[in-house]
């Protein structure tokens, strides 16, 4: 996993150019038509939301017990998550942990392995920003080769397929996530006999103004939402940069109320736990163990 500054600023300008967003615009709007709401496959606790995530490779169980009365699962960017927790931290912190498959580059039978070893896992997260340059880098056509793959990962476990994760990107041809998401469809079903690819859900990653308007874009693709990253970091000296804990505490509060009130998001995640050169006050952890006055912040975020 590689998440530079410069990059996301350099395609985060881009993006704001290309669809005019206001510098310090809101999240106000809604899906037009949202998608239905899938069921869980277990009622959400009464006392969190079983939509709120981390995007973050936690590594202790005392980071998990921190975040455990507010926080539903994390994901890692792998497979796996990290070897040193404890085997039953399902049962003992009340969070789930949904492996990702990056791009191509899996064992298949390890994967299935794993999956048929633990049968709570209902997800599988795939793809990590394929028109990113530094990400997983895949052409439309790269990664319709590759789709099938996951599709038999599905096929033997009964997964559900999360993705491809897009945003906007450096690829070049392929910067916006709706030219490179057409490409990518147009090839699959070219390769395919005319089949669509298996999409259960469609995974997003957004980190400046304007998320509901993203959001709205994609609705088109008539597949409910994962937002697997998303915290504001906009950039511009233009009066509306978030360089300050009091800014971002406010865009999360504004960004979490759009995935908690749109039924065409499922699940949603912040980025990230914890950061050490944290120009834009995202991180959710501080020392082991304990949570951050942005932690904090996130664990009381209404929910519905």
């Amino acid at each position: 996993m590689s998440h530079l500054l410069q990059t996301r600023r350099d395609f985060l300008l881009a993006a704001s150019i290309a669809l005019g967003l206001a510098a310090c615009g809101g999240d106000g709007g809604t899906a037009a038509t949202p998608a239905p709401t899938p069921t869980p496959e277990t009622p959400p606790s009464p006392r969190k939301s079983a939509k709120r995530g981390i995007a973050y490779d936690l590594a202790s169980a005392a980071d998990l017990a921190a975040l455990s009365s507010g926080v539903s699962w994390w994901y890692n960017w792998s497979p796996r998550p990290h070897a040193n927790l404890p085997a039953d931290y399902r049962q003992r912190y009340g969070m789930d942990f949904y492996p990702m498959l990056w791009n191509g580059n899996f064992d298949a039978a390890a994967v299935i392995a794993w999956l048929q070893a633990n049968p709570s896992v209902r997800y599988l997260l795939l793809m990590n920003e394929p028109n990113l340059r530094d990400q997983a880098n895949l052409t439309p056509a790269q990664a319709a080769d590759i789709w099938p793959r996951y599709e038999a990962v599905a096929a033997a476990t009964g997964v559900q397929l999360v993705g491809p994760a897009i945003t906007w990107g450096t690829l070049p041809g392929f910067e916006d996530p709706i030219v490179w998401m057409d490409a990518f469809l147009a090839a699959y079903a070219g390769a395919n006999g005319g089949r669509a690819p298996r999409i259960d859900y469609l995974a997003f990653h957004w980190y400046d103004y304007g998320l509901a308007g993203q959001l709205d874009r994609l609705a088109k693709y008539g597949k409910p939402f994962w937002v697997t990253e998303f915290a504001n970091w906009h950039a511009q000296a233009d009066g509306a940069q978030i360089d300050t804990l009091a800014k971002q505490k406010q865009q999360m509060s504004e960004m979490v109320a759009v995935c908690e009130q749109r039924a065409d998001v499922f699940r949603y995640a912040w980025f990230t736990g914890r950061w050490t050169n944290d120009v834009h006050h995202t991180s959710l952890l501080g020392g082991e163990g304990r949570l951050s006055e942005l932690g904090e912040h996130y664990l009381a975020q209404p929910f519905r």
